[in-house]
């Protein structure tokens, strides 16, 4: 579990929209395409997408700036969990987001760096128009 995923991608939002997009229940399932999902807004909290198939704990979470969760696939082996972050930075009247994800099983790296762009990214710059 040594590999890592950078991403950059630039939204035509603010830091706080894209902040509320992903850390709303009923938002984020409006990203997906109805998928079911339940959101804590707290640290610590937990939080489950995409029907159960992701879930795990708010670690940080600063409205507008950083979301910070140890997040997990259903089918890893138990008690797998890997850290996925995300910064939002103000660009303009636009948000960079950068986002690491780290220890995850190596097995998964091709399967994960496609899925985030398919599963969030483009489905998210979809919904905020």
């Amino acid at each position: 579990m040594t590999k890592t995923i950078h991403q950059e991608v630039v939204f035509n939002a603010s830091p706080l929209r894209i902040y509320q997009a992903l850390t709303d229940t009923k938002q984020f399932s409006e990203v997906t395409g109805g998928a079911p999902t339940e959101i804590s807004s707290e640290a610590g909290g937990s939080f489950s997408c995409f029907g159960g198939m992701i879930f795990g704990r708010n670690i940080e979470l600063v409205p507008g700036k950083r979301i910070v969760q140890a997040w997990r696939v259903a089918n890893w082996e138990e008690g797998i969990y890997s850290i996925a972050k995300f910064e939002l930075n103000r660009q303009d009247s636009k948000t960079l987001l950068i986002f690491v994800h780290i220890g995850f099983p190596e097995s998964d790296v091709e399967h994960l760096e496609t899925g985030w762009g398919k599963n969030y990214w483009n489905p998210l710059e979809k919904y905020l128009g």
